[in-house]
């Protein structure tokens, strides 16, 4: 709504809106009341005269405002340079006139001379105008007519604030100390000339702020360019907000005599812009994982330290309903991210809450509570157990607490802190930081759901493989471990069993894909597979070819790769007899340190059309040997050379001969890279370190 105002001028009262003498940016051209030039605005296409200073008025008389400008200056010669203006409000360039007579109708005629610039604006009403700053030379022309210095000064000192979006308007000297007093600062900080005058406007800027601050602005006076920072102020009440803050300097013969700037509070501006941006980064961030941990660690990174200096995010049992909640519960602090400099986090990763704490109430009401304290004294209610000494040692000064719903359920709560000297958080930070939560929905989602199924697949896949043997004299031991962005059950599996002629099968196997239909061929092929071991004695190679004639009949979508292994003591010597279809070789690893891969008894995969006698090799065990059987997940990284895998597999085995052979398998795991999408499985035998004889 405009607000209109009465006009009295030589020719009666008109009315000019409010919006016609205020800037786009909120400067009201007011501010050119006192200044010692002469100073007019027009509006619109007409060029109706909507403001005059003092001084414009002392020069070419009393004009009537609201009229359009072929009227309002009908007395002027030329007639107000309508044509000029015409082309300032067109093109936007400012056009300046030097040395300019101009006469009145109605006066004692006399030449007088004027030097006027004209400038196009926009003012508040939305349209477009001109600003003419018009100063006197009669009495100094001469070869080069010229404007006095103050006088020259003054009209590049406004004219450049038309420039600004501008709040508080300010005059430094050439290093920037502020000179003059400035009404729109005292209103945004509070400070009265007195205290900003100089420096000391630098007080109510953020500490972290001020040394940036001063270096951009010496930085800007080497350069004599244009400035422009962004910087916190402390607000009367306390409170900090976002100013920029735009300057210009005023330069005379190559050298910067003052600066002129404008400031003007952007804190919903910044505040918009740093929630777009964190919540971009925020499905940037969380995008393609699938697991749980990974997803919530990745918004702990975003979150820190933007929005925080630290972050625990523990996930929490499921609550059926709130009965649930009058027990007292553990939680699993899964995340801990904090930026540098902070004290290292409290090593305890499972905490207890009583069913009246705060974490509860949170679970409770589903909404984030906000806590703000003194430095390092936080209540006890709000403190898991096992941090608060952390909270001391960090200086916490305020907490947060928001619950992640996934699906309807708290799934996990994230607790954020600030700490030290930094502004404690704000209601609208943690508002942020539970619509950061909200925008990672759709990944929290399916990360939870994929870590849920990969539980109950891992079970299920831990109940289908058996434990080894035991076989005097052997050693054995097996890993599986699952794909850690696959969420079904694999294809992988191992098997050991001791034949009624007392000799030890081995076997391990990987049916194609990651699906509940492969865990059942999985399944059927290992356990056809036992039967026609146990039916006879024949070479592996024998077996593996019924088997092939089993799968293709039974199983025509699905290939899959197998070693059968027969282990036995002959003579005092453990030999091996195995046959491969199309798996990778075993690998056998002597005592003092010597790896190689087996060889021979290869053969096609299982599921292919291939009725032909399959291919058995024979070797023996040195004593103290360990082999190895496994699966291609250990040595197949995607885009790479498999040979580079199985060399490296060969390398880390060999270096590891000696060690206990559990230490053997959960040290190649750690080793090993570990292929995303891919199972592992592996069964590892070591045959005693002295002959043995075998027992009648």
């Amino acid at each position: 709504m405009q607000v209109s105002g009465d006009v009295k001028g030589e020719r009666g009262t008109s009315r000019v809106s409010t919006a016609e003498t205020q800037l786009s940016g909120g400067l009201t051209l007011h501010i050119f009341d006192s200044v010692p030039v002469g100073v007019a605005a027009t509006c619109g296409p007409a060029h109706r005269l909507v403001y005059a200073n003092h001084t414009y008025r002392e020069l070419v008389g009393e004009r009537t405002r609201s009229l359009p400008g072929h009227e309002v200056y009908s007395d002027l010669r030329p007639l107000g340079h309508i044509s000029e203006l015409d082309q300032v409000l067109r093109s936007g360039h400012t056009i300046t006139l030097r040395n300019v007579p101009f006469e009145f109708r109605g006066q004692p005629w006399r030449e007088r001379y004027g030097t006027a610039s004209m400038s196009r604006i926009s003012l508040a009403s939305g349209e477009d105008g001109v600003l003419i700053v018009i100063t006197e030379v009669t009495e100094h022309l001469g070869p080069e007519p010229a404007f006095g210095a103050v006088q020259s000064r003054a009209i590049q000192r406004y004219q450049s604030l038309l420039q600004l979006d501008t709040q508080a308007v300010w005059v430094g000297d050439r290093l920037g100390r502020i000179t003059e007093p400035s009404p729109g600062w005292q209103r945004i900080s509070g400070q009265t000339f007195e205290e900003y005058r100089g420096n000391g406007w630098l007080a109510v800027v953020h500490p972290d702020d001020r040394a940036p601050s001063e270096e951009a602005a010496y930085q800007a006076s080497l350069r004599q360019s244009h400035l422009e920072q962004i910087y916190r102020v402390a607000m009367p009440d306390g409170t900090y907000r976002h100013i920029r803050s735009r300057a210009v300097p005023i330069i005379e013969n190559g050298e910067v005599v003052e600066w002129v700037g404008a400031c003007s509070d952007i804190e919903q501006e910044w505040q918009d812009a740093r929630r777009r941006t964190l919540l971009d980064r925020t499905a940037a961030a969380t995008a393609d994982l699938a697991d749980l941990e990974e997803v919530l660690g990745m918004l702990s990174k975003v979150i820190v330290p933007t929005l925080a200096d630290g972050v625990a995010i523990y996930l929490l049992p499921q609550f059926e309903d709130d009965q649930t909640l009058l027990q007292p519960f553990v939680a699993e602090r899964v995340v801990t991210t904090n930026r540098d400099g902070m004290p290292p986090p409290p090593l305890q990763r499972t905490e207890s809450f009583e069913p009246d704490s705060v974490f509860a109430e949170v679970i409770r009401s589903r909404r984030p509570a906000r806590y703000v304290f003194p430095r390092g004294a936080p209540p006890q209610d709000v403190v898991p157990t096992g941090a608060a000494e952390w909270f001391v040692n960090a200086g916490v000064n305020s907490m947060a607490l928001v619950p992640v719903l996934v699906d309807g359920v708290v799934a996990a709560m994230v607790d954020a802190t600030i700490c030290g000297s930094r502004e404690p958080m704000s209601a609208d930070d943690v508002d942020l930081l539970s619509r950061m939560l909200d925008h990672a929905h759709a990944h929290l989602s399916s990360a939870l759901r994929f870590q849920r199924t990969q539980r109950v697949a891992l079970a299920l896949q831990h109940y289908l493989l058996p434990e080894p043997p035991e076989l005097p004299g052997l050693e054995f031991t097996a890993r599986y471990r699952p794909s850690v962005s696959a969420a079904e059950i694999g294809g992988d599996w191992y098997d050991s069993f001791l034949h009624p002629d007392g000799s030890a099968i081995l076997t391990i196997g990987d049916v194609a894909g990651h699906d509940l239909s492969a865990a059942v061929t999985m399944s059927q092929l290992r356990n056809m597979l036992r039967g026609l071991a146990l039916d006879r004695r024949e070479p592996p190679g024998d077996i593996l070819r019924r088997l092939n004639i089993a799968t293709e009949v039974f199983h025509r979508e699905r290939t899959a790769t197998c070693i059968l292994a027969r282990l036995e003591n002959r003579d005092g010597e453990w030999r091996l007899t195995y046959s491969l279809a199309g798996h990778p070789p075993p690998l056998l690893v002597t005592y003092d340190g010597t790896a190689g891969y087996l060889e021979g008894g290869h053969n096609p995969l299982l599921g292919v059309t291939y009725d032909r006698p399959r291919m058995s090799a024979d070797t023996t065990l040195p004593p103290g040997s360990t082999l190895l059987l496994y699966t291609d997940g250990l040595v197949e990284l995607p885009g790479e050379d498999i040979e580079r895998g199985l060399d490296r597999l060969r390398r880390n085995a060999a270096s590891l001969s000696r060690v206990t052979l559990d230490v053997f398998a959960d040290e190649l795991l750690k080793r090993m890279p570990a292929a995303q999408k891919d199972d592992i499985a592996m069964i590892a035998v070591r045959v005693p370190s002295t002959v043995t004889q075998p027992s009648d």
